[in-house]
C-alpha cells in the first residue's frame, strides 16, 4: 500500500511539472510589422531569431525580442525598433515590430582631411587646407529595398579620386550568399614617402607624383545571424614618379616606379553586440588572411582581432580589445612595413606617431559610466524625426601595445619596445551611428594631449 501511494505521488509530481513546463510554452502564430517604407519585409524576417511557428519558452521570449532589435538596428536602416507581445490565448502569441526608418540618400559635400586622423592634421599639418580631400559623395543606402548600398564619389583636393561601390547583401532565396564590387582611381601630388622619429615624412610636388587604380569584386556568405565569411579578389596599379622614386626607391614593394598587382582575402566575423557602432554588450571575434601576388611583391598578412563588453549595469559596463596582425614580407619596402598607426591598429594617446614592423598587438581596455542623455527638437526635419537624442559616457582607459621590427630605423624608437598609454574620455552618441569620442591621453613618453576621434556614418 505505502509503495503505491508513493508511486502515485511520483506520479502526480511529474504530471504536475509536465502541465507547468506546457504552459511555459508558447506559439509564435504570427508576426506583424509596420513602419518599412521600403524595406522588403523579407529583409526583417532574416534578422529575427525566431519565426511563425516556433514553439519557445515564456522566458526566453524577452532576451530573444532583445536580440530582435539590435540585430534591426544594426542593419543601419532604421532609427527606431519598437518590439511588442500580443497574447493571442494562452499558448498562442502575436508579435508585432514597429520600425521607423532612416534617409537613405545622402548627396553629400565631401570634406575630410588625409592625415591618419583629426588631431594629427589640426596640430601637427597646422590644419592645412592643402591636405584636404572635398568634392561630392552620393550614397544610397538600402537602393532597392534589400538593404544593399551604392557609393559614387567625385573627390578633389590633396588626391583626385573618382569611386563605385555597390554591395548586394543576398542574391539567393535562402538570403546567405550576396555580391560586390567595387572601383576607384585615384592621382596625388603628395606621398608619405618615410619615417623619421616615428612620425611619417612627406614629399609634395606641383605635379601628379602617383596615381593607380584598384578594382574588387567580393562573394559574401551568412549562415545565421552573426557570423559573416568573405572572399574577396581585386587588382589594380600603382605608379609613381621619376621625382618619387628618387627619393624613395623602396616605396613601392617591387623597387620601381610602377607596379601591377592582384590579392585574395578572405575574412570571417562573429558578430554579436547590442550596438556595434559603440557596444556596450556582447562579443566579436575577427579573422582576415591577405595575400598579394605581384612581380617580386608578394604579401601575406593574418589579422585576428577580438572584443569583448560586460554590462554590470544600463549605466555602467567595461570594454576590452585585442588586435594582432602578422606580416610576411619578402622585402623590406617601405609601404609595407606601414604597421601600427594605420587602419585600426591604433593606440589612444599615441595619434601623432607611426610604427613600423612586421608584427605587432595592441590590447585595450576601458571602463565606461553613463552620464545620462538628453533629447533636443530636429529643427531640420520635424515631421519625419521630431527629436534627436544624444547619450554621454564617461570612461577611464589603457592601451598596451608592441610592434616587431626585424630592421628597425636608428632614428625610430618605438618598434621592439613596450608601448603604453592611459587616459580619460568622454563619447557623444546619437542617430546615424554618430559617436564622437573627445580623450585626453598620456603615453609612455610623456606626450599629454586632447584628441578627436569618430564622426557620422551614413
Amino acid at each position: 500500500m505505502f509503495k503505491f501511494l508513493k508511486l502515485s505521488f511520483i506520479f502526480f509530481l511529474t504530471t504536475i511539472a509536465f502541465v507547468h513546463k506546457a504552459q511555459a510554452q508558447v506559439t509564435i502564430n504570427a508576426i506583424d510589422i509596420e513602419g518599412n517604407l521600403k524595406t522588403k519585409t523579407y529583409v526583417i524576417y532574416r534578422e529575427l531569431p525566431y519565426k511563425v511557428g516556433d514553439v519557445i519558452s515564456r522566458d526566453s521570449l524577452k532576451v530573444l525580442n532583445a536580440i530582435a532589435r539590435n540585430q534591426l538596428i544594426n542593419t543601419t536602416l532604421f532609427n527606431e525598433v519598437d518590439i511588442t507581445v500580443n497574447a493571442l490565448d494562452s499558448i498562442h502569441v502575436q508579435i508585432n515590430l514597429q520600425v521607423k526608418e532612416r534617409w537613405y540618400f545622402f548627396p553629400l559635400p565631401y570634406f575630410r582631411w588625409v592625415d591618419r586622423n583629426f588631431s594629427q592634421w589640426w596640430n601637427e599639418q597646422h590644419r592645412s587646407l592643402d591636405r584636404v580631400n572635398y568634392g561630392v559623395n552620393f550614397r544610397q543606402s538600402n537602393v532597392t529595398g534589400n538593404n544593399d548600398k551604392l557609393v559614387l564619389g567625385l573627390i578633389t583636393g590633396y588626391t583626385q579620386q573618382a569611386i563605385v561601390r555597390y554591395q548586394f547583401p543576398f542574391i539567393d532565396k535562402n538570403l546567405h550568399f550576396g555580391l560586390g564590387a567595387g572601383f576607384q582611381y585615384l592621382t596625388q601630388k603628395e606621398i608619405n614617402y618615410t619615417t623619421q622619429n616615428d612620425k611619417q615624412v612627406f614629399y609634395k610636388t606641383d605635379a601628379v607624383i602617383r596615381s593607380g587604380y584598384r578594382a574588387n569584386l567580393n562573394l559574401t556568405y551568412r549562415p545565421n545571424l552573426f557570423e559573416r565569411h568573405s572572399f574577396q579578389i581585386g587588382f589594380g596599379e600603382d605608379h609613381i614618379s621619376d621625382s618619387a622614386f628618387l627619393k624613395q626607391p623602396h616605396l613601392l614593394p617591387n623597387y620601381q616606379k610602377s607596379m601591377s598587382y592582384a590579392d585574395l582575402s578572405f575574412a570571417y566575423a562573429n558578430t554579436r553586440f547590442n550596438y556595434n557602432a559603440y557596444p556596450s554588450q556582447g562579443n566579436s571575434t575577427e579573422f582576415v588572411v591577405f595575400q598579394r601576388v605581384a612581380a617580386a611583391g608578394n604579401l601575406t598578412s593574418f589579422q585576428f582581432r577580438k572584443i569583448k563588453a560586460h554590462s554590470f549595469s544600463n549605466t555602467n559596463f567595461i570594454y576590452v580589445e585585442s588586435n594582432s596582425i602578422f606580416k610576411i614580407l619578402p622585402d623590406q619596402n617601405y609601404n609595407d612595413q606601414k604597421l601600427m598607426g594605420y587602419g585600426n591598429m591604433q593606440m589612444n594617446g599615441l595619434e601623432y606617431y607611426v610604427i613600423e614592423g612586421n608584427a605587432g598587438s595592441i590590447l585595450k581596455a576601458s571602463f565606461n559610466h553613463s552620464l545620462g542623455s538628453f533629447t533636443v527638437p530636429n529643427i531640420l526635419n520635424s515631421k519625419y524625426l521630431p527629436n534627436i537624442k544624444y547619450d554621454f559616457w564617461i570612461k577611464v582607459f589603457s592601451n598596451l601595445g608592441y610592434a616587431y621590427n626585424a630592421n628597425p630605423r636608428v632614428s625610430n624608437k618605438l618598434s621592439n619596445t613596450l608601448l603604453r598609454t592611459v587616459g580619460i574620455g568622454i563619447d557623444i552618441i546619437s542617430i546615424y551611428d554618430f559617436v564622437l569620442k573627445v580623450d585626453y591621453s598620456v603615453n609612455q613618453l610623456g606626450d599629454k594631449g586632447l584628441y578627436l576621434h569618430g564622426g557620422i556614418n551614413f
